[in-house]
């Protein structure tokens, strides 16, 4: 039973990280580095507390997320894409320029500096337990299928050999007549839906927003990306072996055995140290980056 129950911990804390590293894969697969999850995690988080809360329902929070999340895409593409400016400098303006508008706006809708109010979920009070909660919350199964169906997409179906030939070899893929730049935009919108849907399981699960809720998962989405070699199932592992390192961290800290602090570190010092073992023998898509 406490093996079921960790189990259970792990499926939950991973969902985040398995949404937004399945946007992370489209992105830099297209060719676009996904430094921006972490600002389409928490803009994905608002859209789905203030739909949810106008909307009186969990699906009015997905539509919320998905216009938040598209709106953050678009400023993304123009800049990266119409404007091809440097993508590292864009990724980081739109992380700082999502916190400070989720701030402004949480202050403006809701007249608070750190919380919305309650607003509806998936699960809820009537789930009964953590378990069925888990089970009746759509999310969930999306975030578990997401990233193997995203690998049968890219390499069982004519749209994805094209987002790899994007990724990899633009300009041979244009030679053969690919719309190359319409292709990006595509995967670009798909990447930030896919990313808010993360933020929207954060809001959702636990029933409001919380001033930056997003905590760095986008980041170590990023790392999961990075660590699984841009292949989605592998990836998908990573985000499961960060998920259990958070799991660890929140049961070290109830037993109280180790001083808090050290606790926290855990899941950032995997990071570091599944970057560091495969520095040199991860292969980017060959594009990542280039935009011209």
């Amino acid at each position: 039973m406490i093996a079921l129950t960790i189990l259970l911990q792990v499926v939950r804390i991973a969902i985040p990280y398995l949404l937004a590293a399945a946007g992370g894969v489209m992105s830099e697969r297209v060719g676009v580095i996904a430094l921006g999850l972490e600002g389409l995690l928490l803009s994905g988080a608002f859209g789905a507390a203030l739909g949810s809360y106008y909307g009186g329902s969990a699906w009015a929070g997905l539509v919320g997320a998905l216009v938040a999340g598209s709106i953050v895409t678009t400023l993304l593409a123009i800049a990266t894409l119409r404007f091809r400016a440097n993508q590292v400098v864009v990724g980081v303006a739109i992380n700082l320029i999502v916190v400070a508008a989720t701030r402004f706006f949480l202050r403006l809708v809701f007249d608070s500096s750190s919380n919305s109010p309650r607003v509806p979920g998936f699960g809820g009070e009537g789930a009964g337990s953590a378990l069925m909660g888990s089970v009746m919350n759509p999310l969930v199964w999306i975030g578990l299928v997401t990233l193997p169906a995203l690998g049968w997409v890219l390499y069982r179906t004519a749209f994805g050999l094209r987002i790899r030939a994007v990724g990899e070899k633009p300009e041979a893929a244009a030679s053969l007549g690919v719309p190359v730049q319409a292709l990006r935009y595509q995967g670009l919108y798909l990447a930030g839906a896919l990313a808010s849907l993360g933020g929207a399981y954060l809001a959702l699960d636990q029933h409001q927003f919380t001033d930056g809720m997003s905590a760095g998962r986008g980041f170590i989405a990023l790392a999961a990306v990075i660590f699984g070699r841009w292949e989605p199932v592998r990836v998908a592992l990573a985000c499961l072996l960060f998920a259990g390192a958070e799991t660890l961290q929140i049961q070290l800290q109830g037993a109280q055995l180790v001083p808090s602090q050290f606790v926290e570190m855990i899941p950032y010092v995997l990071t570091i140290i599944a970057l560091a073992g495969v520095v040199g023998r991860s292969v980017p898509p060959a594009a990542l980056g280039r935009t011209e």
